[in-house]
């Protein structure tokens, strides 16, 4: 558990170790989220902030307001959470860019592996960043030696704090916000995608209630990545894509996730494609009982707690 307090004007922010799920529901409730799409990009860069937001002015003039403006002091409470230097606000930035594979994380940041496992072993303890485990899916015959393990930050708020902020600190403390203006602009579409990967993954949890989930998660390994992997309480096996971007899902998507599976020698039995902007008429004809289709609306029911 970890606190981030800092007073302006009135204002006293709480950042609490808590999961993605129940920072969701949290930023949606506090905030009177309806329009989901906003909510996402809002939930982004504020999740897990106790702060009320204006969800319906534009994202970036809240974030001048709320964050470049009052960089001061927002940088002061961050630090406060965690033993800062040189190396560890690398990792940081490196993981909150990235892909968080460990080994690549460790490369963008220039630090050993020896040095840059004791800073993420320092990092888990305080409570900022979480280490997930890459191993195959029980039938997977994979090297675990071939395996990286994936870093994440437990708050989507830190995570856009450290990719957009913090390495740009140069320019907001005398007032520039044109770098952190360009970065945002061709970067933030991407950077939602995590995101929506893991809400999509909480929402499938809620989805298959009567054959529960066993486990779900992400996949990887050194030859593919799947957004989603699961397995149902039955044994059936789930993969998975989550797209967050302005263009509808086409059949395409399916037919190239069928193929990765193929070629991986994994059985699925089950594929779930999770879409901002919906499905093409044809991958719609296609859904039943072996293909679920997931979009933006159906993401309301996350906001209802205990479900």
């Amino acid at each position: 558990m970890y606190n981030c307090k800092y007073n302006t004007k009135g204002s006293t922010i709480l950042l609490n170790d808590l999961s993605i799920l129940k920072q969701f529901q949290h930023f949606c409730h506090r905030n009177k989220v309806t329009d989901f799409e906003k909510g996402f990009e809002f939930f982004a860069v504020f999740g897990g902030l106790d702060e009320q937001i204006n969800v319906t002015q534009p994202l970036f003039e809240v974030i001048k307001t709320k964050l470049l403006e009052r960089y001061g002091l927002v940088h002061k409470a961050v630090c406060n959470l965690y033993n800062s230097g040189s190396s560890t606000q690398n990792i940081l930035s490196s993981v909150a860019l990235g892909d968080g594979r460990e080994h690549a994380v460790f490369k963008r940041a220039r630090v050993t592996t020896g040095d840059g496992e004791e800073i993420v072993d320092e990092l888990v303890r305080d409570g900022i960043i979480t280490s997930a485990r890459a191993k195959p899916m029980g039938h997977l015959n994979v090297e675990q030696g071939t395996l990286s393990d994936k870093l994440y930050f437990q708050s989507p708020f830190l995570r856009f704090w450290f990719a957009f902020v913090s390495p740009l600190f140069k320019g907001i403390k005398d007032g520039n916000y044109d770098e952190v203006k360009e970065r945002f602009d061709n970067r933030f579409s991407e950077f939602l995608n995590l995101i929506f990967v893991q809400l999509s993954q909480e929402l499938l949890k809620q989805k298959f209630q009567e054959d529960w989930l066993s486990d779900v998660r992400s996949y990887w390994d050194k030859d593919i990545e799947l957004d989603i992997m699961a397995k149902t309480k039955s044994g059936k096996l789930i993969v998975g894509s989550c797209k967050y971007s302005n263009s509808k899902v086409k059949k395409s998507e399916l037919t190239s996730l069928q193929k990765k599976c193929k070629v991986s020698g994994i059985n699925a039995e089950i594929f779930v494609l999770f879409s901002k902007k919906g499905f093409s008429n044809e991958l719609k004809s296609l859904k039943g009982e072996n293909l679920k289709l997931y979009s933006v609306k159906n993401f309301k029911s996350l906001t209802k707690e205990g479900k």
